[in-house]
């Protein structure tokens, strides 16, 4: 249950549980508060944990240009610190720390690993389940793993052939295709799901978790069937929140193990995960010819320069350039003489 809030004291004292209230407050995501706390500590640790108060411009710019500098993070990393400590400074502390003069760091072009149609299809044939659906959805949606076992009965129209995923990356919401070569098994899944719903309902386990937001809005969803994780943890577990009794969805640990054996076992070479499914995705479909804003919208990217990147490992390197070497045949033995 790693990603339900943890809870905290009615009156936080703590600077940190102060900034995580405020944070829930404000109706941020928990993955934004883990984020934003990770590196607001961070910072003032490399601050010898002087009071955040006590400092401003000056020691934001040295963390900053240390993380660009010393640790050679990412353009993206550099401004998630920035706005994590602009969140702090500028909205909880309400300390205005002016103008910043950092050092940026370079953009370093990524390549992300792709398996081919043949290596996919035999990393997921190794897998057992319900790790093999899971892959086979990352794989023909272009869900991410975290997406994909969030995904809860109602979300699955089989009429229209649709998942909608809701709360994706950035708090986004967005609909992708559901592979007809997953419906037959989706609806067993949803029998296991249910199954395991009426038992729990008989031994009184506590409802589905539901976000903040919706927990609101739906007052009792949660014990609705449509609202259960369609891939459920194999057992009820306390809600480190409200410390409930509830089923929550597998995890996604345990999806990240089996690829890693499965790939292993297929004598994959490349660096790969879960998530190199969802880059599959994406390139095997730019290499059938699907328009790039069809696959971004797919994705659920907000920049059409990320869904670019893929372009880059298509077939031929996504320039239609053959080798020389294909086009030069070697003379013969007897030729030469």
């Amino acid at each position: 249950m790693d990603d339900i809030p943890h809870p905290l004291p009615a009156k936080p004292v703590k600077l940190m549980d102060q900034f995580r209230f405020w944070l829930r407050q404000n109706q941020y995501s928990y993955r934004t508060e883990q984020t934003y706390v990770l590196w607001v500590v961070r910072y003032i640790r490399y601050n010898q944990l002087r009071h955040p108060s006590t400092m401003g411009a000056k020691e934001i710019q040295a963390f900053l240009s240390y993380m660009s500098v010393q640790r050679h993070c990412s353009p993206s990393t550099q401004k998630i610190v920035l706005n994590a400590l602009n969140c702090f400074y500028r909205r909880f502390l309400q300390q205005d720390y002016g103008e910043l003069n950092f050092r940026q760091s370079k953009r370093k072009p990524r390549i992300p690993a792709v398996f081919s149609e043949q290596e996919a299809q035999a990393v997921i044939a190794l897998l057992s389940e319900p790790s093999q659906l899971i892959c086979e959805l990352l794989y023909g949606a272009g869900l991410r793993v975290s997406e994909a076992l969030r995904i809860r009965i109602k979300d699955l129209d089989f009429d229209r052939m649709i998942i909608t995923v809701h709360q994706g990356k950035g708090d986004k919401d967005r609909r992708t295709l559901l592979p007809k070569s997953c419906e037959e098994r989706l609806r067993q899944q949803i029998a296991i799901a249910s199954n395991l719903y009426e038992m729990d309902r008989k031994n009184g386990v506590g409802p589905a978790w539901m976000p903040h937001a919706l927990s609101r809005k739906y007052s009792g969803a949660g014990s609705q069937r449509i609202w259960q994780f369609i891939f459920p943890s194999k057992e009820p577990a306390r809600d480190p929140e409200t410390g409930i009794i509830r089923r929550h969805h597998y995890h996604q640990d345990n999806v990240r193990k089996h690829v890693k054996q499965a790939a292993a076992e297929a004598e994959i070479t490349k660096l790969c995960g879960p998530h190199t499914f969802r880059h599959s995705f994406a390139t095997h479909l730019l290499e059938k010819g699907y328009d790039i804003r069809t696959v971004q919208e797919l994705l659920g990217h907000s920049d059409v320069s990320t869904t670019e990147r893929y372009l880059h490992v298509m077939n031929r390197g996504g320039l239609g350039v053959i080798s020389p070497c294909l086009l030069y045949t070697s003379p013969s033995p007897r030729d030469r003489g």
